[in-house]
């Protein structure tokens, strides 16, 4: 039995042990309680139903052998098995699709920040016509996937497209390349062949070129706040441009360019649209979304399918949560 030790006077010894006293909510404090759960239940709701019971069902969907055949007779309690997890794994061009992820994603956000980092400081000065400049910027990530998509696809057209046409005329180009349909091509430089992947290199360029305005937003924002006073007196000692970005605007920078990294590698890792209007996942871009949608619906074995989902939210979730253990703390302290 618990007893607490209290002093001549009555009050309780530092340290001792007190037993809770049970505190009874007056009136006032129960109505706003169930006026906080009031406002807040529309949200739970809404979570629940849009994020919380998709993700359940494609955890049970994942652990059962289920088609598009016997979708309806699928239940909660069915016989699950591994077997749709050991099919992904064993079927052919699942590896292969998970490397091109990596690179598509891995390329495609570096790539994007770099030109949204180079905008951002090319567009730092003032000058006249600035804001149309900085609104025209931002065209590639505000408009319609499939009007850009369709732009790219005409003008990397290898019969008509402008690109193959300026680059047969102009830059002595013997034939015209098939950018969006051809897995690799050969290239030498400097008396060096070597193999390039053709429709890899354009979808992730086309990626790039989407996704920097938003990186451009981003690092624009974090320019402006950083003290002009002290480019002024790098400038005054006499630092170099080069000098004066590596050791003032790129401290500055790290913190943001960190976040954008993370954000733009998570939505990159799930792209869909963007290869499947391109390409249509052929010629060497097949990354693991297109192919659980080809599952999905060309093979119609949603248990797999919905394997693969899962096995691609457990390897973006390792990898965000590396970032998290070992690189977000590193920036928090710096």
């Amino acid at each position: 039995m618990t007893t607490s030790i209290r002093r001549a006077n009555g009050a309780p010894t530092p340290g001792a042990s007190e037993p809770r006293a049970t505190r009874k909510l007056s009136p006032m404090a129960r109505a706003e309680q169930r006026a906080g759960l009031f406002l807040i239940s529309p949200t739970l709701v809404i979570v629940v139903v849009m994020v919380v019971l998709p993700i359940v069902w494609t955890i049970l969907l994942a652990f059962q052998r289920i088609r598009l055949l016997n979708l309806r007779t699928a239940g909660i309690f069915g016989n699950y098995t591994i077997s749709n997890f050991v099919e992904v794994f064993s079927s052919p061009g699942f590896l292969e699709a998970l490397m091109t992820t990596l690179v598509y994603s891995v390329a495609g956000t570096g790539l994007a920040i770099l030109f949204g980092l180079v905008a951002a400081l090319a567009l730092r000065k003032p000058f006249r016509g600035r804001t149309f400049v900085r609104a025209a910027t931002l065209i590639p990530y505000v408009a319609p996937i499939v009007a850009v998509t369709f732009v790219w696809t005409t003008m990397l057209n290898p019969q008509f497209g402008i690109i193959n046409v300026w680059g047969t005329q102009f830059l002595g180009w013997d034939d015209a390349v098939p950018f969006l349909s051809e897995r690799q091509r050969e290239v030498s430089f400097l008396g060096l062949t070597f193999p390039v992947p053709t429709a890899l290199l354009t979808v992730i360029a086309f990626e790039a070129w989407r996704s920097f305005p938003f990186a451009f937003l981003f690092l624009t924002a974090r320019l402006q706040a950083v003290p002009a006073s002290l480019d002024e007196a790098a400038r005054v000692d006499g630092a170099t441009p080069t000098q004066r970005f590596r050791h003032i605007l790129l401290p500055q920078l790290l913190p943001t360019i960190a976040v954008l990294s993370v954000l733009r590698f998570i939505w990159t890792f799930n792209s869909f649209d963007d290869i499947y209007l391109l390409t249509g996942g052929g010629a060497g871009t097949e990354v693991v979304a297109v192919r659980v949608y080809n599952f999905l619906t060309a093979r119609g074995d949603i248990g797999a399918a919905s394997a693969q989902a899962l096995v691609l939210a457990a390897i973006l979730a390792v990898l965000v949560g590396i970032y998290l253990k070992f690189f977000a703390r590193k920036e928090e302290v710096g």
